[in-house]
């Protein structure tokens, strides 16, 4: 079985390099890019991508942008994007999941919550 890759977009290069870390000690294959224009064009391609990790708040375009977007690309629709967030007040998982997100979690990460949502691709 090859590996599930996974795309972390991240204005932040620490948590790029955290993420990554972390999922590759797991089994992940890791792709990343620093910005949402970026990861749109990479999403545009063939590349094999099975999950996508976005950070919701970053500069140019933001993650409620962004995922309706990925959403949009063809053959990317029924990819599963996890809205990765500092936002953790009330309200702010369910406004991730109506921009487009199959799952939410915030930073810091608790790692076995991010395989769970992982385990499913």
């Amino acid at each position: 079985m090859s590996k599930k890759r996974v795309l972390i977009i991240d204005d932040d290069s620490r948590n790029i390099f955290a993420l990554k870390a972390t999922l590759k000690a797991k089994g992940f294959d890791c792709v990343s890019s620093s910005g949402a224009l970026d990861a749109l064009d990479l999403l545009r391609t063939n590349e094999a991508i099975d999950a996508v990790l976005i950070d919701m708040m970053m500069p140019e375009m933001d993650g409620y942008e962004a995922i309706p977007i990925m959403k949009a690309i063809e053959h990317r629709a029924g990819i599963p994007v996890i809205a990765v967030t500092a936002q953790a007040m009330v309200g702010d998982r369910e406004k991730c999941l109506q921009a487009g997100a199959d799952g939410y979690i915030s930073k810091p990460i608790d790692v076995d919550k991010l395989l769970g949502l992982l385990a499913g691709i």
